[in-house]
């Protein structure tokens, strides 16, 4: 019988998933398979956590919606409370949404609602890197840098501006449009703020370390300050995307700790709700919010915006993550996991880099090792090395694109922080086996 699900794979036969715990996601033949990459380096707590659901399924029984302009609620107000401490922000005020996408919509809107609130409507434009990514919305995906997603929808695309990517491997290659030189980077946003105008810039937005589009990419020494004090001189805000790197996947609560860089506003989403939930937020500095609401209010919202149940949630995984030291744990294993691959792939002919930082890893697969040659587009390596792992049990995440918009393959791995040292040595052993196959099959038939 024919599915009339409108599927996100092209796959016909994909199986069916009905039970998940800790790391493993059984389908519906009992087939067990190894969360390598945490859904899309989502699930940080692992899977099956029956507080969670308990939480869901209580706070639904009590009240499962009130709208947002109508009654705040105390599951948001107390996990207000509890995220402020762990955000570097001053004075942060939370605005929470139903996803990734939805919060770097709104930190946009943010960012012009404090310009035009504070006297300064010409300030529209807005920053973002080459090989970024912040969201499959159009105003999000016209702010990413990810050309195989922007590709089909350029007609509707252009309103704002890119710089190079923070990418030291690939720093200066033809069609990469990276470089790897802090100063270089900052001189160069620098450069595209003074061209658009005075005053016409509203924010930069950038990954603190670069998720699935560039494979966990991490931007070279001193760069996070420079980009900071060049927003600083121009009154540009500094918007940093921790979509995927927030909430204990790199290690620190949030990737921009690692630099002790206090960004204007902060876009949050995956890990928030560890995936039980559709969730995100916007986090904005005490004194954004003030200016919004005193120059006339924020003239945005959603639907679901300030949900009931979704606050419950992200407040039941938070305590999680405290209570169990899940972003310590994330530190720890993602330093053993890193150390595994290097050990089976770091001299591996076909493979140019190992990178990242917690459980955020990255390894970049490539034809020639020492020109850094990626493989084309038609051999889909980054595919073939995902279908390989799924073959052994264990699920791995891909980038494309990563050398010049089309070519170059990456494997991303973000196992949940509840992965046991034996599943460590699975997926680094799986994967590592899973790239010997396909490297040996795409070389033996060029």
């Amino acid at each position: 019988m024919a599915s009339h699900v409108f599927r996100r794979s092209t796959d016909p036969a994909l199986p069916v998933a009905v039970r998940a715990e800790g790391t493993t996601i059984w389908d519906a033949d009992g087939r067990a398979y190894l969360d390598a990459a945490g859904g899309a380096v989502v699930v940080g707590i692992g899977h099956g956590r029956a507080t969670v659901a308990q939480a869901m399924a209580d706070q639904a029984g009590r009240i499962a919606y009130a709208h947002g302009t109508a009654f705040t609620s105390e599951p948001l107000e107390r996990y207000a409370a509890a995220l402020a401490p762990h955000l570097l922000l001053e004075d942060p005020a939370i605005y929470p949404v139903a996803g990734g996408s939805e919060a770097m919509e709104s930190a946009l809107k943010l960012a012009r609602a404090y310009h035009v609130a504070r006297g300064d409507p010409e300030r529209w434009i807005v920053i973002a890197r080459w090989g970024s990514y912040h969201g499959n919305t159009l105003g999000a995906l016209d702010l990413s840098g990810r050309k195989p997603l922007r590709r089909p929808y350029e007609a509707w695309l252009g309103r704002f501006r890119h710089v190079s990517a923070a990418y030291p491997y690939r720093a200066g290659e033809p069609g990469a449009n990276a470089l790897g030189d802090s100063v270089e980077l900052a001189d160069e946003l620098d450069r595209a703020i003074e061209a658009a105008g005075p005053g016409t810039v509203a924010a930069f937005v950038a990954e603190p370390i670069v998720g699935a589009t560039l494979a966990a990419a991490e931007p070279p020494d001193g760069y996070w300050p420079a980009i900071a004090e060049v927003c600083r001189r121009h009154g540009v805000l500094l918007i940093a995307d921790e979509v995927m790197t927030g909430f204990g996947r790199t290690g620190r609560w949030f990737g921009m700790d690692h630099w002790v860089i206090r960004p204007d506003i902060l876009v949050g989403a995956k890990g928030a709700t560890s995936g039980y939930f559709p969730f995100g937020l916007v986090a904005a500095a005490g004194a954004i919010r003030d200016t919004v609401l005193d120059g006339g209010g924020f003239v945005h919202g959603f639907t679901y915006s300030h949900h009931v149940v979704g606050s419950a949630v992200a407040g039941e995984v938070l305590r999680i993550l405290e209570e169990e030291a899940l972003v310590e744990a994330s530190a720890a294993k993602g330093e053993r996991l890193k150390g595994l691959l290097e050990a089976g792939l770091g001299g591996h002919p076909n493979v140019g880099e190992i990178r990242g930082r917690g459980l955020l890893l990255g390894v970049e697969l490539v034809a020639d090792r020492e020109t850094r040659a990626p493989f084309p587009r038609s051999e889909r390596v980054a595919e073939r090395v995902l279908q390989a792992g799924r073959e052994a049990g264990v699920l791995l995440y891909s980038g494309t694109g990563l050398a010049d918009g089309t070519n170059g393959d990456a494997i991303v791995l973000g196992p949940p922080f509840v992965v046991t040292d034996d599943e460590l040595v699975a997926i680094a052993d799986r994967l590592t086996a899973a790239i010997e196959q396909v490297t040996e099959a795409v070389l033996a038939s060029t």
